[in-house]
């Protein structure tokens, strides 16, 4: 028999669900099935279940998921979710779903028995059209609710909230265009996610053609490889994908004792920390990040009290930053 002040780990095994569920039936919280919520509650009375006043709770805890730390983008991220949930009396944990280390799936597995109060996804499973978002649609169904930032999948009964990858696309090929620049290229990372998708489709709607276009990876190396092609293709400037991405396309660049903007005009996508640093200042498009963050957490926070949210997707609108890696057209 469990004891009269058993914690909410031990009901739950008894009752055979998850801390989380019998949490949200002690609080008479949303987001329980009517039969588990009976289920709980006469397994509470069989037991004499008294739950513990000064047990820790983690009604408060938002698990932010963000595919890795090393990308600056992704730090960014996770540094205003930290400002904004603690301005609102949240606590959170990062779980970082890095290649080599504990997948997104097998985090979300551990969450289903821990008591969490909501998920922040950032360019998680749904940015990834190739990935299944079956695991995070578990966690709503079992009372979880999270929420999407850069990703969108129309499958899972939640709120999205993305940057407009054709607008950045948009403005800066109107940026170069403005210099005389027509051989344009993009650098995007892979195909499978979808903010390359999009900026690709974004691309071609401008009249741009698809040769132009090159998918490698979302890293240095990889904005390095997807300029060497187009610089042999004689493109004059490029846009890429991501910052890092931008940063290997000047790396290539100055490898074939090119001068940027001189020569070459190259534009980021992010505004991650240091680029105004770099040299030459990158030319990038800005996420608005604190804009995103704030909604996405004020779409959470309503969703954990039992409110109604939309589960549509958001979309943001960025802007570009202006400063030395781009440039006008000379002659090459």
């Amino acid at each position: 028999m469990i004891p009269p002040r058993a914690k909410l780990a031990d009901l739950a095994i008894a009752a055979g669900v998850s801390t989380a569920t019998v949490s949200r039936v002690l609080n008479g919280k949303p987001g329980v099935a009517d039969a588990t919520r009976t289920s709980v509650l006469a397994t509470l009375e069989r037991l004499g279940f008294a739950a513990e006043p000064d047990q820790p709770s983690g009604e408060g805890l938002i698990a932010v998921m963000v595919p890795e730390l090393a990308n600056p983008s992704f730090a960014l991220f996770a540094n205003e979710l930290a400002l904004v949930l603690t301005a609102a009396g949240r606590h959170m944990i990062i779980c970082t779903a890095g290649p080599g280390g504990t997948s997104e799936e097998q985090y979300l597995d551990a969450l289903l028995g821990v008591e969490i109060a909501g998920i922040i996804s950032v360019s998680g499973t749904p940015a990834d059209t190739e990935a299944s978002p079956e695991h995070y649609q578990r966690l709503i169904d079992a009372g979880v609710p999270a929420v999407f930032i850069n990703g969108y999948a129309p499958a899972v009964d939640a709120s999205f909230f993305s940057c407009s990858d054709a607008e950045s696309v948009a403005m800066s090929v109107a940026h170069l265009r403005s210099f005389g620049h027509e051989r344009i290229g993009l650098a995007v990372g892979q195909q499978r996610y979808l903010p390359s998708q999009r900026k690709q489709a974004a691309f071609l709607a401008l009249g741009l053609p698809r040769g132009s276009m090159v998918s490698t990876i979302f890293s240095v190396e990889g904005g390095q490889a997807a300029a060497a092609r187009l610089f042999d293709a004689g493109h004059t400037a490029i846009v890429c994908g991501s910052d890092v991405m931008a940063l290997g396309a000047v790396r290539e660049a100055r490898s074939r004792g090119m001068d940027v903007p001189r020569d070459v005009s190259v534009v980021g996508f992010d505004d991650s920390p240091l680029m105004a640093f770099t040299s030459p200042a990158l030319t990038t498009v800005r996420q608005p990040v604190a804009a995103m963050t704030q909604a996405a957490v004020s779409s959470l926070l309503t969703a954990i009290r039992g409110l109604p949210t939309d589960p549509t997707e958001m979309l943001f609108h960025p802007d570009l930053i202006i400063r030395q890696s781009t440039g006008p057209l000379h002659d090459r």
